[in-house]
């Protein structure tokens, strides 16, 4: 029998399993957590390790005092407040105890190490265990110690604090010792450290409220002759450096303390209304964060039932060693909300499943199988990163392709993508292409369900907000920052609605679960994996450098809930030999406690399209020179580039030269320039101005050996004018184009979501892609270049069309067409055409081949393990 809740070496042994795996409802701790500051503190704190900690506490009792308002000399603090009742026990002139029960075993077990008589009085269970003054005075001759709870523990129910003051004022020979270990639980309840009586002595415990039992910290309040007695009873040293600490700073986070109190109140009057539906369950009204639930079945009781619920990874607190109460009672902490409800359903199963046998004595029974939970999540997986652009969403698309492969029905999934790189689903809704290659790695179309929300920057301090698919509005970043509730839950919807049909979800975080200035509120990473119940793997870049410090530092960072998702971390992008990392990757699994579960080496060319401009901004995708066989098609890097994967598919061609540029002494004279999509086009006109570039252009389309492209953006911007009334996208309501094309757009409120088939009007050759622009554009004197039978401007040419542009996006994915293009290019640097498709732009064959890579790299047991799998 367990005297404590909390014994995790013990109850993971009874259950076979580790300690990671057990829900403790047996221990009653803060189910947030410690506050975020611990670790940061604690961390501080190590360097005074090395000194013996302060034997007075100075700088804590101080904290306690302002935040109590009593007298630093009123204050004890203790290795915990057991500490500082067994040390009582023992200085105080008295010769007996009094203690209603049920209560703390320790107040008896203190009394009589103390040498006291122990006097209980019962409390009535008709009455759910109520304090009653009057039965109490009843048993009071003077010359004892009275022992209360402020809650009751194990029933968690509350006595009101001007009756006891006045109770005490009227035995003031009687002292009275008040445990209020858990009344920062509790809403609504006056402490009674204030103004302390004579004969009253009150214990706290920053242990249970501040999450710190690892650590043990308690206080009492006393008056200052009887504070100083007991003070004499204790062990020198026996607070330690790290324990006070973390002490003085949790006094001073107040939104902490809120936060808990309404947390524990909500999901404990959740838990108890669940629990009490429960057939041979009676749940009593507890008000801190417990409850006190007795087992009315003949053929069942508590300690049996335990033994169940641990099997199946759940611990509870049997009660029959507290006088009072028999086999039938247990006490469940008050935890979060999924913890809370895989409780119930264990209990359900349990005691639904296995219904009463009449006439059956209490022994124990054959384990009743145990139905699927109705709050199980499906499984689930997590990549997040130590920064943008680690490679999570290449990981992910692997372990998609990965599953796929081995036989399991797997869809992605990112709640929140930030990227002007988007794509329209068939059903006319826009979402991020980084979901769009995952999609093609499980052999699924593109559902606005694998990424909900989607953040298109047109400034440097705002974007449009697109949630399932559509815009909802421009915001600035703090108007943003009060819509995200909202938009979490559409992102849940997304997911449980996505989640239902698939056999596993891979989910893909954004940027760093480490950003501290972004943790608060959060949407994609930790709070998302937490929701969907998802391990996670974090992913590190070593070819930046410092990823082991990465590691480290990421996890100092996370909160302990955040911590707890963590299962491991992936190296990504590793050159040469991997044994060599060996020392740091066992460095950093001592220090965290987390595996590396894999190391994947650096796949030069992947054959992908990029989630975003990071890798095409930093030049890395220029191509090599040209070796006088090939075409140069360069590319303008616009400030606010959109669906810039719209010439990845001309990265395949071999007689094509692929280059990026930002300057006009960086054109010279290419065979194609391409002027790629814009979130924002009057700016990027603007932009295309001030650096000169416009002028090149106008200078390259006269010059006629170079043809012009413009795409949606690029496209308006080689028009007449640019008109923006509703200022979709810049400040500015018009502007003058490059004239290159004589069209004028408008841009308009609804913005035009399609995926469009149509043919080129030259080569006759058909393309496929999707529109996405609130451009409306009036063509004049020019000539179609894309034809279809919807109505409205797809695309237009100049005469001869060596200027051209078009709406469409992926125009270059159509290997005829592509093929067509370049061989027109060939034909103007005096090339001979190649006449015939010699490059598909296929990306299966390229995720087959990051699969393998991948498989390969990672320990795929351990994370189907992870996954359930």
């Amino acid at each position: 029998m367990l005297n404590h809740g909390g014994h995790l070496r013990l109850l993971a042994q009874q259950a076979g399993r580790p300690v990671e795996k057990l829900i403790d409802f047996s221990a009653n701790i803060n189910p947030l957590g410690p506050p975020e500051s611990f670790r940061a503190v604690a961390s501080r704190a190590l360097e005074r390790i090395v000194h013996y900690p302060d034997p007075d506490s100075a700088e804590l009792v101080d904290a306690l005092s302002t935040a109590w308002g009593v007298s630093p000399q009123q204050i004890l603090v203790g290795n915990g407040s057991t500490e500082i009742l067994y040390a009582l026990t023992r200085s105080v002139d008295v010769s007996r105890a009094v203690i209603p029960v049920p209560s703390y075993a320790d107040y008896a077990t203190a009394a009589g190490l103390a040498g006291l008589d122990v006097e209980t009085v019962a409390l009535e269970e008709t009455d759910d265990f109520r304090p009653d003054f009057d039965r109490l005075a009843q048993r009071l001759q003077g010359n004892e110690v009275v022992l209360l709870g402020q809650p009751n523990n194990p029933t968690g129910l509350c006595f009101d604090p001007g009756k006891f003051r006045k109770f005490a004022a009227e035995h003031p020979t009687s002292l009275f010792v008040v445990d209020e270990a858990f009344v920062d639980f509790v809403t609504g309840v006056e402490s009674l450290v204030r103004d302390v009586a004579d004969n009253v002595v009150v214990l706290r415990s920053l242990t249970k409220f501040y999450a710190m039992p690892g650590l043990r910290l308690g206080a009492a309040v006393a008056p200052e002759a009887l504070a100083q007695t007991i003070g004499r009873q204790m062990m020198p040293w026996s607070v330690n450096t790290l324990a006070q600490a973390v002490g003085t700073a949790a006094l001073q986070d107040e939104p902490y303390a809120e936060a808990t109190r309404r947390f524990v109140d909500e999901q404990r009057k959740a838990l108890a209304a669940k629990l009490s539906q429960i057939p041979g369950l009676h749940v009593y009204p507890g008000q801190a964060n417990y409850l006190l639930v007795r087992l009315d079945r003949e053929d069942l009781d508590a300690p049996t039932l335990a033994d169940r619920l641990l099997q199946d990874g759940i611990a509870i607190r049997v009660c029959n060693n507290y006088e009072g109460l028999d086999h039938r009672f247990f006490r469940v902490a008050v935890r979060d909300q999924q913890e809370n409800e895989r409780l119930v359903e264990a209990l359900r199963v349990t005691l639904v499943a296995c219904p009463p046998v009449q006439g059956k004595s209490t022994a124990r029974v054959d384990k009743p199988p145990v139905a699927p939970a109705s709050s199980t999540k499906t499984p689930a997986l997590m990549f997040q990163g130590t920064s943008s652009n680690a490679g999570k969403s290449v990981l992910t698309a692997a372990l998609c392709r990965i599953l796929l492969q081995d036989g399991v029905r797997v869809a992605p999934f990112k709640s929140q993508n930030m990227s002007l790189n988007s794509f329209v689903t068939h059903d006319g809704h826009e979402m991020g292409r980084a979901q769009v290659v995952q999609a093609q790695a499980c052999r699924l179309d593109p559902d606005v369900r694998m990424n909900p929300i989607l953040l298109k920057p047109n400034s440097d301090t705002g974007c449009q907000v697109i949630v399932d698919g559509r815009p909802v509005g421009n915001m600035s970043v703090g108007q943003y920052i009060d819509y995200k509730p909202q938009a979490f839950d559409a992102a849940k919807a997304s997911y449980d609605s996505l989640a239902e049909q698939y056999d596993a979800v891979v989910l893909e975080g954004a940027g760093s679960p480490a950003e501290v200035n972004l943790k608060h509120h959060d949407i994609v990473n930790m709070p998302m994996a937490r929701y969907a119940r998802a391990p996670v793997l974090l992913v590190g870049d070593i070819d930046r450098g410092g990823v082991f410090a990465s590691f480290v530092g990421s996890m100092e960072v996370l909160c302990e809930w955040e911590r707890a998702l963590v299962a491991g971390f992936v190296i990504n992008r590793f050159r040469g030999d991997a044994s060599l990392l060996a020392p740091a990757i066992d460095y950093t699994e001592r220090h965290t406690g987390r595996p590396t579960l894999g190391t994947v080496p650096f796949v030069a060319d992947l054959g992908l399209p990029q989630e975003d401009s990071v890798e095409f901004k930093s030049g890395a995708l220029d191509q090599a020179e040209s070796n006088g066989q090939t075409v140069e098609v360069a590319v303008i890097d616009l400030p606010h580039i959109s669906n810039f994967t719209d010439f990845d598919a001309l990265r395949v061609e071999p007689d094509v030269r692929l280059r990026i540029v930002r300057s006009a002494d960086e054109l010279n004279t290419p065979a194609a320039v391409i002027l790629p999509g814009s979130k924002n086009v009057l700016g990027d006109l603007k932009y295309l101005r001030d650096r000169g570039l416009a002028k090149k252009l106008l200078q390259l389309a006269q010059g006629g050996k170079t043809q012009v492209v413009g795409i949606c953006g690029g496209f308006q911007i080689l028009g007449r004018q640019i008109l923006d009334p509703h200022h979709i996208e810049s400040s500015e309501e018009r502007a003058e184009g490059l004239g290159l094309l004589d069209v004028t757009t408008s841009l308009a409120a609804e913005k035009t979501l399609a995926r469009t088939t149509a043919t080129h009007v030259p080569s006759g050759h058909t393309v496929h892609g999707y529109e996405i622009h609130h451009g409306q554009t009036e063509a004049g004197a020019v000539q179609p270049a894309f034809e279809r039978e919807a109505a409205g401007v797809l695309g237009v040419a100049q005469a001869g069309h060596a200027v051209w542009g078009t709406y469409l996006h992926g125009v270059f994915d159509a290997d005829e067409f592509r093929r067509w293009f370049v061989d027109r290019l060939r034909e103007r640097q005096g090339l001979e055409p190649k006449g015939q498709v010699v490059a598909t732009y296929d990306i299966e064959a390229a995720l087959d081949r990051l699969a393998d890579v991948v498989r390969r790299s990672l320990d795929m047991k351990q994370i189907y393990r992870l996954m359930g799998l």
